[in-house]
């Protein structure tokens, strides 16, 4: 028995033992029960400092990962982890923008935030892995999609250039009007519940299961992620078509980006830059596969890592000199005189 246990825990699957499978989802269980059981398991408001507290844990678990597997798969699949890593961190920025939007337009009260976010990090461990399955899976069997992604990437660069920000998607809108329209839906929140059973005014003495804004806004959270993961995965699958390499890096950004979501959020106003900075790295990583899958050209793994870091780090200097000179401006605009906290209504 135990040899054929240690056959399987060595058999590979989706292109990588299963050992490494089982290791990495007990670390991102360990992860999750950390979070919600241990360090958020009243619901509070989370604030700027403990974000970035949390936010750290997940780095350097992150970054303990990306040592493990030099240690293990060889210092190439490292630096692919870790570009596809600072790919989806960065890349998920932009959708710490449609998330305040969508806990503003639903008044999420503050303190429950955190539960939202949390429990929609599972759905994103089941859609990105039928995501990056089919993805993998396309391209291992149809090579000539890669340029597809190329350009496809392009244009998402430029549609987020051209995107409101102030404004929630239309497509959110019409899901929540179709979620109201179809579902029994409650006037205010209880609480953290998503679900509550109250009386049925059609049926005197019985009662009647509802949804709460709450669960509305896990939807909406949800489907914002599949569509920013439209995107992203493309961009990752440019870097490495390994699974284990893209699954992981996936994760791990998710996860963090998750707990920093408070801190962001209140600082949102202050990244002037951060459109344009994710629009030249979505150029970057398509312009990337077009030269590799039509001119036979080669990025190494290394230098697209600099490339990408080079262009938050410009970002992000861009962004603070922009904001320093608002606030020195005689009557500088509200958002710049203070960092506001994510919308929210007490319950």
């Amino acid at each position: 028995m135990i040899g054929t246990l240690t056959e399987w825990l060595s058999a590979e699957s989706i292109g990588a033992p299963m050992w490494a499978w089982l290791l990495f989802l007990a670390l991102v269980l360990g992860l999750l029960a950390l979070d919600l059981g241990l360090l958020h398991r009243r619901d509070r408001v989370m604030g700027v400092r403990d974000s970035l507290r949390a936010s750290l844990l997940y780095i350097v678990a992150a970054l303990l990962f990306a040592v493990w597997i030099w240690r293990h798969f060889g210092e190439e699949a490292s630096l692919l982890f870790l570009t596809g890593y600072v790919i989806e961190k960065s890349l998920s920025l932009d959708n710490i923008f449609v998330i305040s939007l969508i806990f503003g337009y639903l008044a999420i009260p503050a303190a429950v935030q955190h539960r939202v976010l949390f429990w929609g990090i599972l759905g994103v461990l089941v859609m990105r892995a039928l995501l990056i399955g089919a993805g993998t899976a396309l391209v291992h069997e149809f090579a000539w999609v890669l340029p597809i992604f190329g350009v496809l990437l392009i244009l998402a660069a430029i549609r987020m250039l051209r995107h409101d920000e102030a404004a929630l998607p239309e497509g959110q809108t019409r899901l929540l009007g179709v979620l109201r329209r179809h579902l029994p839906v409650t006037e205010t929140f209880h609480g953290r519940a998503f679900f509550v059973r109250l009386p049925d005014p059609g049926r005197p003495g019985r009662l009647k299961l509802y949804v709460t804004p709450l669960f509305l806004a896990l939807i909406l959270v949800e489907c914002a992620d599949v569509l920013f993961s439209l995107e992203s995965v493309p961009a990752i699958l440019a870097i490495t078509q390994e699974p284990y390499l893209v699954y992981t890096s996936n994760i791990f950004a998710v996860l963090g980006l998750r707990a920093l979501y408070f801190a962001l959020a209140a600082m949102v106003a202050r990244l002037a830059c951060l459109k344009q900075t994710l629009a030249l790295i979505l150029i970057f990583i398509g312009g990337k596969i077009l030269y590799q899958q039509l001119l036979g050209g080669h990025v190494p793994p290394l230098l697209s890592l600099c490339v990408i870091l080079a262009l938050l780090a410009g970002g992000a200097l861009l962004s603070w000199r922009v904001a320093r000179r608002e606030r020195r401006r005689p009557n500088p605009p509200a958002r710049w005189k203070r960092a506001a906290p994510p919308a929210s209504r007490p319950e």
